[in-house]
């Protein structure tokens, strides 16, 4: 006997249904996939994407919320964050709210847009 046959009456057990069993175990795993492990996946790209794409002049909000721009970028993963005139911190690229930002500067290009 070769291994799927062994594995395969071990499934069938007493009563029968094994195979049922192992369906809807692999349904169970692809809808994990689908509704849990890939919207994070595609959420991490986003944010990665959006860190390695900020620039000298962008208007950012931190995690901690934080509102300030971005005055300089560092080569170490870090930028130059000015919350005042003459007023600067240094934070990492990682502690920039993607989300927050993104609804900033998407209010801000709102209210400079006239209506007519």
């Amino acid at each position: 006997m070769n291994f799927a046959t062994v594995f395969l009456m071990l499934g069938q057990g007493g009563q029968g249904g094994g195979g049922f069993q192992f369906i809807f175990i692999g349904l169970m795993i692809l809808v994990f996939w689908l509704f849990m492990i890939r919207p994070q996946a595609k959420k991490a790209k986003l944010q990665k994407q959006f860190m390695q794409g900020l620039q000298k002049g962008d208007k950012i909000v931190t995690i901690a919320g934080i509102h300030g721009i971005v005055n300089k970028i560092n080569e170490d993963g870090t930028f130059m964050m000015e919350i005042n005139p003459g007023s600067y911190i240094k934070m990492e690229k990682s502690a920039v709210s993607m989300e927050m930002s993104a609804n900033l500067n998407k209010a801000a290009v709102a209210t400079a847009t006239p209506i007519k």
